[in-house]
């Protein structure tokens, strides 16, 4: 056998604070966490459309997340300065298609064409339903 083929005999010793490495551990920002997982949950959501306002409201949340990520993460020995970037792309890109959603079906209700259009449909469905 060769040395590099042979198992490692040494015992794995965890590293104690101070040991090895700078000894000081950068640690992520909660709220820039929290603004990708409110992100990504608001983006799920707008895009099942029926549930776009959970959304919104979400995006929302993840967006002022976002923010609060980024002013955090610009404090010294705090990380998260991308994950919060990317909460707020995402919470923002959900905001964003929940309104466009919100405005073109309330565009569609408002309009009496559409609207008569949906209910012939439906009066047309019941019937062959009873058939």
């Amino acid at each position: 056998m060769t040395a590099s083929s042979e198992p490692s005999r040494r015992r794995a010793v965890p590293l104690r604070h101070g040991e090895g490495g700078t000894g000081t551990s950068a640690k992520t920002s909660a709220a820039a966490a929290f603004a990708l997982v409110f992100g990504v949950a608001a983006l799920i959501s707008v895009l099942t459309v029926i549930l776009s306002w959970i959304g919104l409201l979400l995006g929302i949340i993840g967006v002022i997340l976002g923010i609060v990520g980024l002013k955090m993460a610009a404090r010294p020995g705090v990380t998260g300065r991308g994950v919060a970037i990317g909460g707020l792309v995402l919470s923002a890109l959900a905001v964003l298609l929940g309104l466009a959603f919100a405005a073109g079906i309330t565009t569609f209700l408002n309009n009496e064409g559409g609207v008569d259009r949906i209910q012939r449909e439906v009066d047309d469905l019941r019937d062959r339903l009873e058939n």
